[in-house]
């Protein structure tokens, strides 16, 4: 019996060009606390998607809308902050 072997090693499946660079890490740490309260804000709207939503769904529902224009923000002032020259915001 002749087995058939690949002479090719797999280029793309452990390639070094596939992983993020550190720049790409930093830029998503920065991010983490947008891309939370973003999935805290899908959490609350999916509790509500089969029901009629009560006055605590609401409550949880503005928190996280809250929170997550909160982060953005945050996010948005650390970004002209850093872009501006001097340090002046």
């Amino acid at each position: 019996m002749n087995h058939i072997v690949t002479v090719q090693e797999a280029v793309t499946a452990f390639a070094d060009f596939m992983e993020p660079t550190d720049a790409e890490l930093d830029a998503i740490e920065q991010e983490m606390p947008v891309i939370l309260a973003d999935v805290e804000l899908l959490d609350a709207q999916i509790i509500t998607l089969d029901r009629i939503p009560t006055e605590l769904d609401n409550r949880r529902l503005r928190r996280a809308r809250r929170r997550a224009l909160a982060a953005r923000i945050a996010l948005a002032n650390r970004t002209a902050a850093a872009t501006l020259p001097g340090g002046a915001a």
